[in-house]
């Protein structure tokens, strides 16, 4: 397949990898510090069994592509819309595109900006950028992806490129499940530049997630999306299964980069408030991020 990332960060860069090594033709589209290192050297990943440079292209305008067979949509949620105008030309129209985006309305949103099917994808895997060009795995690597015509042969694709790929029953469900997962730590690790498994150390930290994942479940609800009854438990064991994992949040503001804050624990407010619902733990945490956000002159509060 011709497989072009459309934003070249660590998950993009993960799943990359992944289907080069594979065999496929693939263009990552990123930022120009990490398109010059990998067309200098090829992407480097970084597993627990070693490292391995990886040659593929890479570019800064999708305006260079081939008209690509899979697409997959790793930009941040803000820059969805725009990201999208600028893949669109590119696009064929028997173009798959899989948004592995945080948030539960990205494939929506962009289908709707571009006037195409767009899947929607939940991502499990911990990996992070640890320099130009350099991706680091930390673990896991699933998809989940909403049912379509062509969910079934890229489910094939994807698992033959060791991308363990599951077609969802509910991806409604599945979505709202991992943000759930994302408000109750995303802003936590992040606030405090720390990874998941220091932070039941911490008195009444356990309290806190307790309280997002209860508000969420209940906007969750109220939205007619069916939450699973371990949820909670399921949240509460995270710290212990990834102790070594910062959330994407934290390594947002490490860069210097505006976080996705606002779709996250942001997006549960808006949708709380809507309904009539209390989600006052959830706004906390919005706000302490958007308060570092300023204290770094990051996003809407960059001077520059």
């Amino acid at each position: 397949m011709k497989v072009a990332v459309m934003g070249a960060g660590a998950v993009g860069c993960y799943f990359g990898a992944l289907l080069a090594q594979a065999g496929h033709d693939v263009t990552l589209i990123g930022r120009p510090n990490h398109v010059a290192a990998i067309n200098a050297d090829g992407l480097l990943l970084e597993t627990r069994n070693g490292k391995t440079f990886i040659p593929l292209r890479a570019a800064t305008d999708p305006a260079s592509l081939d008209p690509p067979d899979l697409v997959l949509f790793c930009v941040k949620s803000a820059d969805t819309e725009a990201a999208g105008a600028a893949l669109a030309p590119r696009l064929r129209p028997d173009t798959a595109i899989l948004s592995l985006q945080n948030g539960v309305d990205n494939a929506q949103r962009l289908s709707a900006a571009i006037d195409h099917p767009v899947i929607a994808a939940v991502v499990y895997v911990g990996t992070e950028m640890a320099g130009p060009g350099h991706v680091r795995h930390h673990g896991r690597g699933e998809l989940l992806i909403g049912a379509s015509p062509r969910s079934e042969a890229l489910a094939e694709e994807l698992t033959d490129a060791k991308i363990p790929t599951a077609i969802a029953a509910d991806i409604d469900q599945a979505l709202w499940s991992k943000l759930l997962m994302n408000c109750a730590y995303n802003a936590l690790s992040a606030v405090a530049d720390i990874a998941y498994g220091p932070i039941f150390e911490v008195e009444g930290a356990r309290d806190v997630v307790v309280s997002v994942i209860t508000e969420c479940a209940a906007v969750a609800r109220a939205s007619g999306v069916v939450i699973p009854n371990d949820m909670l438990e399921t949240a509460l064991a995270l710290p212990a299964s990834m102790p070594n994992q910062k959330s994407s949040t934290a390594q947002d503001l490490a860069r210097g980069k505006p976080s996705e804050i606002d779709f996250l624990n942001g997006a549960v407010v808006r949708k709380g408030a809507a309904l009539g619902i209390p989600t006052p733990t959830n706004q906390a945490l919005q706000v302490m991020v958007k308060l570092a956000e300023r204290s770094r002159g990051i996003g809407r509060y960059d001077a520059n």
